[in-house]
């Protein structure tokens, strides 16, 4: 398998709390676009899975659209693949850049798969994917992908 493919299957997400940094938003270039439509799409087969199991719906929030936006970017523009971004920030920093306070934070990526349908299907191949996709403890979702097939769900919880 490839480096990118393994360390799809073994990143397990993060869960973090607020800490008092307040890292600058990070404003990717206009030529690295993010798809709306896959957004949409990934909340719906998010929630579908989630149905399959009992569990509640998550709602899509802007906030966190923003960050797996920011993230989702980033990685394309920069060309790398990891939960740290080219400026050092981490998911919760990507978040609470983006003004959404939070007592749960999580995150998938991806790299390589073409459709929402795949990559939702990778990820609930994946262990530790799968238990951020139907953590009990989320509530709102947010999604993107950029050029390059880059993908980021991110997941919170506010006003725990």
């Amino acid at each position: 398998m490839t480096l990118k493919i393994w360390m799809t299957l073994i990143v397990t997400g993060l869960m973090a709390g607020c800490t008092p940094e307040e890292p600058a938003k990070v404003a990717p270039p206009a030529h690295v676009s993010a798809s709306a439509v896959s957004q949409d799409e990934v909340g719906s087969l998010l929630n579908t899975e989630r149905a399959k199991q009992g569990l509640h719906a998550l709602t899509m929030n802007p906030k966190l659209a923003a960050a797996a936006r920011v993230h989702a970017q980033d990685m394309a523009r920069a060309g790398f693949f990891s939960h740290t971004g080219s400026d050092g920030s981490m998911p919760a920093d990507r978040v609470r850049a983006q003004g959404y306070g939070f007592c749960f934070v999580a995150e998938n990526i991806a790299q390589g798969q073409p459709t929402a349908g795949q990559v939702m299907q990778a990820w609930m191949d994946s262990q530790g994917h799968r238990r951020n996709n139907l953590s009990s403890a989320a509530r709102d979702y947010g999604a993107a992908n950029a050029q390059g097939d880059y993908w980021v769900l991110v997941f919170g919880a506010s006003g725990c």
